[in-house]
């Protein structure tokens, strides 16, 4: 597919596939047919092997792990950038994580150490993956994260992601207007729920599907590439004064609720 958005020349950086449904993998895709160049990572040795034929698929020229909790990972994978490339253009954060036994209770119930790692991988990881781009986007940049509409309001079965989601949409905003003087612009994600492994872990997960497909207006699910269609979009030139945002892909079903 031709993609009406031109990234030539530009710089990528994609943080978070897992597999071929990953919405990670749905933007590197996109930004790939808009003619970026790509650095892609995989989280540890058992995820290289669905991650790495993706990448090489995609031209990759760097294929590194990071995993945000082994220590020095994300700094080597911008040295890595720094070295090859010597700028980094744009960035996608798609990582979240919270423990099973958390999510699966309610916020009130949750643990300080299950709370405080979710925090960590799922919003904090962002803000050091913005200070260590920052050097890189001499002549600006864009950063993009994933959140999810549970982030504003109470959905059943999101637990205690949903607090963390929102700590990352302020986040974002606070890094937009701090890095908005380089030129760098901050925007957020918000599907609408789709089938990743990382949804498989939220109970009640396929009603949830089938509710939004029946309440949105547009009466349909969103998929991977929708979200890289404007997530391409989002980290090229055509987006130049759009920053601190939340932009909703989900079929209008965030108005109605």
């Amino acid at each position: 597919m031709q993609s009406v958005i031109a990234l030539e020349g530009k710089k990528g950086l994609v943080v978070g596939i897992a597999n071929n449904q990953s919405i990670a993998y749905g933007c590197a895709k996109a930004f790939y047919q808009a003619g970026a160049d790509l650095a892609l990572t995989y989280l540890n040795a058992k995820a290289e092997p669905y991650v790495r034929p993706l990448a090489e698929e995609l031209a990759s020229p760097i294929i590194l792990p990071c995993d945000v909790r082994e220590q020095g990972q994300l700094e080597a994978l911008f040295e890595t950038i720094t070295k090859k490339w010597g700028r980094l253009d744009f960035l996608l954060h798609s990582i979240a994580f919270a423990p099973l036994q958390d999510l699966h209770g309610r916020v009130v119930d949750c643990s300080a150490e299950g709370f405080a790692l979710a925090m960590d991988i799922s919003c904090h990881s962002f803000i050091r993956m913005a200070k260590l781009a920052e050097p890189l986007m001499k002549e600006g940049g864009s950063l993009l994260t994933l959140s999810y509409y549970g982030g504003e309001k109470v959905f059943p079965n999101y637990g205690m992601m949903g607090p963390v989601k929102a700590a990352l949409e302020s986040t974002s905003r606070y890094l937009a207007s701090e890095l908005g003087p380089q030129g760098i612009r901050v925007n957020v994600l918000s599907p609408g729920p789709l089938k990743t492994r990382a949804a498989s872990g939220i109970k009640g997960f396929d009603e949830m599907l089938e509710e939004a497909a029946n309440f949105a207006p547009l009466h349909r699910l969103v998929t991977t590439e929708d979200v890289g269609a404007l997530a391409t979009l989002l980290v090229s030139d055509a987006s130049r004064n759009l920053t601190g945002n939340t932009f909703f892909v989900d079929a209008g079903y965030h108005i109605l609720g």
